[in-house]
Parts: structure tokens; sequence; C-alpha cells
């Protein structure tokens, strides 16, 4: 038999019941059932038996307002006292009746003996309704004190190798204060992270769908989580593999080897430039670029060429681009013109002279003063609240989503209430003062104790980071710099793996997790060993940004095809080839702009400022195209505000927009520029293809472009027009076919 880390179950067979056995073998308790010698507690039988039967979940009577039909629970039993309250006390006591237990209204209601909008959650002859019936027989009491507490929830087995089509069973045992451990397996909670792969049964059997790669089981039991993470092979065999470049393709191609997926071959030199200038200086290489790379036969020409990027202003403008709308630089009214400005310059400045990243967040959490003194502070105009500024800073620097619990105890993460005031209090001795300048304050740390209160239970919490201890902070120390200090030990958990998977997403299109931001046990990476190494090199840094950039693209891991095999055909997770995406709006009307010859205006900026260099999301409004193409407005930290799927609207803009016309009949554009050089026809398409793809044409589609190009047009009386007039027209949709090809769309 394979062990619990390696178990391998290829069909459903009778022995499927394995690890359920072995773990109730181990139990201190193996039914339900209550018996003579063990009192019912409620918050050990009974709260889990009403969490199964999904009694307390967010869409029934633990609704947020007031539960369901004056029934009040709380989210998934994190509140048991109250729960005990609502089912015991309130209701007029029809809910238990220890008298009769039968005619309690809670087990009539669930058996569906009584009308119930819920349906029928508990069978009379079934192990919960025996509890709840044995518990209130005994009189439904809440407990004495002396129960043993839940410490931890393990799944076995807690990772395995399952085929495509095969079921693995799982068994999940809970282990109490006292030492002892109970088979919860039937009453656990089980959900797939990815149900295009596998789904589970509500008594855990995993069913694993044809889609090779990791997949995990979040297996949860009261207020603890454990997961099952199953790696589903492909099966194929991986005869060759591309050579190792450094530990990201180590990894990367260790993995694949694992699960059986042949990565595709290395991408040719045409499509690594275009490919990386793109991901690196959101811009596409000119055509002098792309054929003079082409040309070189320098070994480490692509090395070099990331070199170059990395030192370009089109990398400070890019990434600047991403974290100002992170960063929420959001005008809203014509006062904030300077604040946007001055924050947008000292981000983009940041990143050329490339800050380390936690002297980056250092200075933008324990930012004080005026904008014009010190620019950082622009991100405490836009977010004011400190239960926000929390959230923002859980969210964007250490990739924990913070929002649940601020109600109640996080449903799929160990984060309180308590754990989220707690975080709350490093912002509470924020203080603003009105300056001369319209709309802008002087910010400045106040002095005191910093403390926050929970709001449901009264109690002042002084200022505690995620699951750590910060230490006494004085009234005279800003908490902002003791956050700060916690935030980038090397010790954190979160804020190097939050950057690192959100910059691997950037040049990889999926995150190592996904999303990039919802780092927690039960979301785990596709490859953790990745991860890991990752994380460890950018800290061994000195939390150098370009070097993590550097790391990752020179990479062969980012450097194969995308064209799939028909082996990673259907791969989404694994990085077994590049996987295409479509150009981010601002890039993409840059692109269109350079190919075209044209140029795209913006209020109170230079002629000739890039999309991609645009300060803040005010010009958004002004721009048709950036708005259906889905630039974010800065209103959220999350990378989801921008749009990156196609519609309708982006292809009827990019046929027949009035802008689109305008850019291609510019008179200082492309097309009029071709009609004047004196160059062959066959090296205007050449020069055409190096602007859009960043390579020449091919044979075939050099011959058809030359044949349309000698094409004479005629007008509606069918005279000939004036050849130079046809041609430049010619040219013209010349260069609006290319841009409305996938090829020129999308970077691949």
């Amino acid at each position: 038999m394979a062990s619990f880390g390696t178990a391998v179950v290829h069909h459903r067979f009778p022995q499927r019941w394995l690890y359920v056995s072995l773990a109730m073998l181990l139990c201190a308790s193996h039914s339900l059932g209550a018996s003579p010698e063990r009192a019912v507690s409620f918050v050990n039988d009974i709260v889990p038996v009403l969490t199964k039967a999904g009694c307390n979940a967010g869409v029934c009577h633990a609704k947020a307002g007031g539960g369901q039909n004056g029934f009040q629970l709380s989210l998934l039993g994190f509140e048991p006292k109250e729960d005990y309250d609502s089912v015991v006390k309130e209701g007029r006591g029809r809910r238990v009746f220890p008298a009769a237990p039968e005619q309690s209204l809670l087990l009539m209601k669930a058996s569906g003996q009584t009308p119930h909008g819920g349906g029928v959650r508990l069978t009379p002859d079934s192990d919960g309704y025996q509890l709840l019936h044995e518990w209130i027989t005994q009189g439904a009491a809440y407990g004495d004190g002396s129960e043993p507490e839940l410490e931890s929830v393990e799944v076995q087995p807690e990772r395995g190798m399952v085929p495509r089509g095969g079921e693995q069973q799982l068994a999940a045992t809970a282990t109490y204060s006292d030492g002892s451990v109970r088979d919860v397996t039937s009453l656990a909670l089980y959900e797939s992270n990815a149900e295009a792969m596998a789904d589970v049964s509500e008594d855990g059997l995993v069913h694993v769908h044809e889609i090779p790669g990791k997949v995990a089981v979040m297996v949860r039991y009261q207020g603890k989580v454990a997961v099952f993470t199953a790696a589903v092979p492909l099966g194929a065999i991986v005869e060759s593999l591309p050579e190792a470049k450094n530990f990201v393709d180590e990894h990367v191609f260790a993995n694949l080897k694992d699960i059986g997926i042949p990565p595709s071959s290395l991408c040719d030199d045409a499509t690594f430039v275009r490919r990386v200038s793109l991901d690196i200086a959101g811009r596409l290489p000119t055509q002098a670029e792309a054929a003079a790379f082409l040309e070189s036969t320098d070994v480490d020409k692509r090395d070099e060429l990331i070199e170059t990027l990395l030192r370009s202003p089109g990398y400070a403008d890019f990434f600047a681009n991403k974290w100002t709308s992170l960063l929420k630089n959001r005008r809203d009214d014509a006062s904030d013109i300077t604040s946007n400005f001055a924050f947008h310059a000292w981000i983009r400045d940041s990143l050329l002279a490339n800050v380390p990243y936690d002297q980056f967040v250092r200075e933008l959490l324990a930012a004080t003063g005026t904008v014009i003194g010190n620019p950082p502070v622009a991100w405490y105009k836009r977010v004011k609240d400190p239960k926000q500024q929390l959230e923002d800073v859980a969210q964007l620097f250490l990739g924990v989503r913070m929002q649940c619990a601020q109600c109640h105890h996080h449903p799929f993460e160990r984060w309180s209430q308590d754990d989220y005031y707690s975080l709350s209090a490093f912002f509470t001795q924020v203080g603003r003062k009105p300056t001369g300048v319209r709309g802008e304050d002087l910010i400045f740390h106040k002095r005191g104790m910093a403390t926050a209160k929970n709001v449901k239970t009264g109690e002042s919490l002084v200022p505690v980071a995620l699951g750590d201890d910060v230490g006494e902070i004085a009234p005279d120390e800003d908490p902002r710099l003791r956050l700060a200090d916690w935030m980038s030990s090397p010790e954190n958990p979160f804020f190097a793996k939050a950057v690192v998977n959100r910059y691997w997403k950037h040049f990889f299109k999926r995150g190592l997790i996904e999303p990039e931001d919802d780092i927690r046990d039960t979301n785990p990476p596709t490859n953790p060993e990745l991860l890991a190494s990752l994380e460890q090199h950018f800290i061994n840094s000195g939390f150098d940004l370009k070097e993590l950039v550097r790391v990752m693209t020179r990479s062969h891991a980012y450097q194969l095809s995308a064209m799939p095999s028909e082996y990673n055909l259907v791969d989404r997770q694994n990085y077994s080839r590049y996987y295409p995406r479509r150009m981010q709006a601002e890039v993409l009307l840059d692109a269109i702009d350079d190919i075209s010859g044209a140029k795209t205006t913006f209020a109170n900026l230079p002629p000739g400022t890039r999309a991609i260099a645009l300060p803040d999301n005010s010009y958004n409004k002004a721009s048709a195209f950036l708005q259906v193409f889905g630039r974010p407005n800065s209103a959220s930290v999350c990378e989801c505000e921008r749009v990156q799927s196609s519609s309708l609207a982006q292809s009827l803009h990019l046929l027949n927009s009035a802008e689109m016309k305008s850019k291609l009949a510019a008179n200082d554009g492309r097309a009029a520029a071709m009609v004047a050089t004196d160059m062959t026809i066959e090296a205007k398409v050449t020069e055409l293809y190096l602007a859009a793809f960043s390579r020449e044409p091919r044979t075939e589609e050099l011959q058809t472009a030359v044949q349309y190009l000698n094409e004479p047009l005629l007008d509606a009386e069918g005279n000939p027009i004036d050849e130079t007039e046809a041609a430049r027209q010619n040219f013209q949709d010349l260069i609006w076919a290319l841009i409305n090809t996938k090829e020129f769309l999308f970077n691949h």
C-alpha cells in the first residue's frame, strides 16, 4: 500500500475508506452519536452538525442583517455563545424542548416535519439528528467549561498523485486540548480550489477531472482548516528539457517532468525581443531595434537586451503605471492634480533608481509632512480610514485579504476580528492638519497610545501584526515604523512572497498563487518549491525589484514558445509554454501610435507623452480607447480592476472608430511617410512587419502585401484615383489589417 503522503488512487474501489478506517483507529471517539458516558457539548458536537447541515452558512441563518426568518446564527459557528442563545433562549424557547425532544422546532424544521424554507437538512435516522436529539434530551446545556478545545484539524493524505479520472477519499481528524482525537470526516466541509480540475463530495471523496496540474481541497472543521494537494499527471514521457539557466528553470522543469507535461521549445529571437520589450518596458521594439537584435550573433544578446530594458525610462514608466493604479493615485477633483503628479513622479523615480522594495514601502507607510515636501503622503490623502488603510496594506503588500474579518472570523483563514482591529491600530495615530493648499493636508504622527476598538466586543486593542507581537510601542513612537520593520523582516511569511507572486503573474500571466493577492494556507501555490526559492532570492538580493525581473526573464521557462504541443495544450498552471495575453490598454494605445505614426495628446502633459506614462486615472475620461480597453480607475488595490477580457466594443473600436481612422490617415503618419520615401515596396512592407511583429514578413505575406499595394484604386465613377493618394490609402489599409491581427494585439 502507498503511504499517507504518496497515495495513488486510480479508481473507486472497496478499500477507498482505508484512510477513514485508519483515522478512526486513532480516534478517541469513533462515532457522532453521544454515549451515556459523555455529555454532548454544544461547542464541540452541536455547532459542527449545524455547520455541516448548512444552517450557519452566509445564505441561510448566518445571513447578514438578522439571519433567516428571525433565526440568527454566526457565520460557520465562529460565535458559539451567541448561537447557543439563539437556539435555546430565543424563539420563546420553542426551538428546543427537553421534555419531548422530537417536538423541538430545531429538529422538526431540519427534518422537514414542519415547513422549512431550507428544505430537509437532517433525516431522523442520521447521526446529526440523533446527536441533536441526545443533546436536547440531556437538557440542551452549553457546557460547564471543562470541555476540551479544538486545537487542530488534519487531513489524510495531505498530498498525493491522483490520475485523471481517478478518485481519492480523504479522512479528517480533529485534535483537542486534552489529547483526544476524533474522526470528523463526515462533519468537515470540503471545497476544491479549482472545480474544473476536481470536485469533492460532502463526505470527502475527491473526483479528479481531465486537466493535469495541481489542485487543492480545503478541509474545514469549526475554526480550523487543513489542505489536501493532489498532483494530477498528464503521464506523457518528457524525453528532453531545455537547459536550466537558473533555479527558476530547475523548479519549473522538475515539476513538468514529475507530472509528465513536455514543455514547448524555446521561442525564436523575433518573439523574444517583442515579448520582453512589452513585458519590461511596456512598448514595442522599434523596427531598428528588432532588426539589430535579429542580426546579432552574440550568444548573450537576450541577457543584454534585458539589462538595456531595465536601464531604460520605459521600465520606470511601465511599472510606475502599475503601482500608481494599485496605490489609488486617483483624481477626484481639480485640486488633486498637484498630489497626483508628485506621487506618480516619486513612484517612477524610485523605480528608476531601483530603490529597495522594503525601503519603498517604508517611505510610503511612514510618510509624514506635505505632498510637496514628501510625495508619498499622497497615499494618505486617498486612503483616510484606518480600516481601509489596513485592508489595502494587507492585500497589496502582504497578499492577505482581511475584509471579511471586520465583521466575523475569516471563513477561509485564521484571522479573527481581533486580528483585524489590532492591525488597524497601527494607523490610528495618523494625524491631519489643513494646509494653505486646498485639498492638501499635513500628515503627522499624533503622540499617544495607539489602540483600536473591536466594534463587536468593545475591547481596546494595541497594534499587533498578523500572528506576531511587535512589542510595546511608546506613545512618542510612530507605530507605522514598527509595522514596516515587521513587514521587511526576512522571517515575515507574507511580504516578499506577495510581491514575488505579483511579479510572477506579470511575466507569466498566472500567479503561482492565484489570485495573486489571496495568499493563505487554504490556497496553496502550484509550485511551492519555486515560490519559496524566488522569495528567498528576493530577500537575499536586498529586495531588489530589478533583480527579481532579471531572474524571471532570463529563465528559459519565460522564453518558451507560446505554441502548444498536443501534450501541453490544456495546461494552464504549470508554465509548460508561454501563455499569450492581450496587451494592456495603455500599451496597446502606444503600440498603435507607434505603427501608425500618430500621436495621442493628453491634457496638461508634454506632447509625445506615452499612455503608459500617464500619472493618474483622470485621462480615462477623455480617452474612449482607454475606457473601452479597460484601463483601471485606481479605485481598488486589486489588479482585477484592470479589464483584460475581449469585448465587441473593443473589436468595433479597432475596426471603424473615428479615432482609428484619424490615426491611420494622419498627414504626418506612417502611411504618408511610406508614400514619400524612395524605398522599394518590398522594403516598406518589411519595415511595417518589423514595427508590428519584430520580424520580417514570410514569403507569402510579402507577396500578398505587395500585390495589394500595387492594385490601382478607382473612385465612385470608375476612374483611377491619383497614384500617390491610392498608395497612401493602400498603406493605411495594410497598417489597419496588421493592427487587427491577434499577433499584434497579443503579447505572445
